[in-house]
């Protein structure tokens, strides 16, 4: 065999593997869809053009004015908030009397195309904060004619809260809830290594990590990915749950994402990508209501992380909870335990509710009707 007719053989090879992979993650992608009634999807118009998908819960009976705003974080989606129950917090708030608002940011799921002149490899944080989260809390405010919204972020997504309630979009807020969102950087050596390795990865536009989750997903529960643990730990979180998560949560990640995070790991920063604006320093000058949430064994945001985070907020209203066994929790929970843990739905999500419904405006009830009548 000569060596042009080896590269035909090998070029063919290729190819066919590509497109069995191909067969296998949409394979993998329609046997572990959530099985569960699909949420309102709408649109929000960022400053810019790009369109944002927000998937909408509407609580079967309101009793709450302020809607509830779920942001997802880093390699994630709206799966994030918005899964099969128990496993899904906007289902529990919205039975809970709390019209939901789940967004996916610019470039991820139904977000995922930019308008011209925009590329999905140069959004920032930044672009979050000063673009996405204006066009979602506009939308929210608009559909539920209320004053403010409550946010609720994991990881990213209360980072980006944190930014949002500095700038004028702040008065909008009625509180805030970051869950495992870590706010310091300098003490997680190994993490910088991970993010400068992302980035290598993300060259030149984005990091594909979720062709790589789904391909691997129906074997997850048999077997445990390296680092798996700094995601979610999976001696918490049942096999079956562990297939459907990586199988349809995880998603790729914008070069300038990670680059920026990097940054923050570098220097022990939390701020804009031209480093003019300091987040962190921001926060001491915060008024809202904030409710820090992580847990005990989280990789990502460990408990002095958020201990000191708590210590930073200006907030007068603030509270700190740290789920683990020291506490009498069920389990010590990880990063992502905190949403698909089999204990989530039993001590975390009643933990964010009763703040919720301490904080927000009950809805005045409707007048009943009368009907049309005449007295006689």
């Amino acid at each position: 065999m000569d060596a042009v007719e080896w590269t035909r053989w090998v070029l063919v090879g290729v190819l066919v593997a590509a497109l069995l992979n191909v067969l296998w993650v949409l394979g993998v992608r329609w046997w572990y869809r959530p099985r569960m009634p699909r949420p309102e999807l709408l649109r929000a118009r960022c400053r810019d053009g790009w369109e944002l998908a927000v998937h909408v819960r509407r609580a079967p009976h309101r009793r709450f004015e302020e809607p509830v705003l779920l942001c997802h974080g880093l390699a994630a989606n709206r799966c994030t908030f918005d899964f099969e129950p128990p496993y899904s917090l906007a289902h529990y708030l919205s039975e809970a009397g709390f019209d939901c608002f789940t967004v996916e940011w610019r470039g991820i799921g139904h977000s995922r195309h930019p308008p011209r002149g925009r590329r999905w490899s140069h959004v920032t944080v930044d672009d979050l904060v000063h673009l996405d989260a204006p066009a979602l809390i506009e939308l929210a405010l608009a559909r539920t004619g209320a004053r403010r919204v409550f946010w609720l972020g994991h990881s990213l997504g209360g980072l980006v809260g944190y930014a949002v309630a500095q700038g004028p979009y702040g008065a909008k807020l009625a509180g805030l809830s970051a869950l495992g969102s870590p706010v310091f950087f300098g003490a997680a050596p190994f993490m910088h290594q991970v993010m400068t390795l992302g980035v290598m990865l993300a060259w030149p536009r984005a990091f594909h990590n979720e062709w790589l989750s789904v391909t691997l997903a129906p074997f997850l529960g048999y077997a445990t990915l390296p680092l798996s643990d700094v995601i979610v730990n999976p001696l918490h979180i049942l096999p079956p749950i562990q297939r459907k998560v990586y199988a349809n949560m995880m998603s790729s990640m914008s070069h300038d994402v990670l680059a920026q995070l990097r940054d923050w790991m570098k220097h022990d920063a939390f701020r804009s990508f031209d480093g003019r604006e300091d987040w962190r320093a921001g926060m001491a000058k915060l008024s809202l209501p904030v409710l820090v949430l992580g847990g005990s064994v989280d990789r990502l945001a460990p408990p002095g992380n958020l201990r000191a985070q708590h210590a930073l907020l200006g907030s007068p209203d603030k509270s700190l909870h740290v789920f683990g066994c020291e506490r009498g929790d069920k389990m010590d929970y990880g990063h992502g335990d905190l949403l698909f843990g089999t204990g989530a739905p039993l001590e975390v999500y009643p933990t964010i509710r009763t703040w919720l419904e301490e904080h927000a405006t009950r809805q005045r009830p409707s007048p009943p009707d009368q009907g049309d009548f005449t007295q006689t």
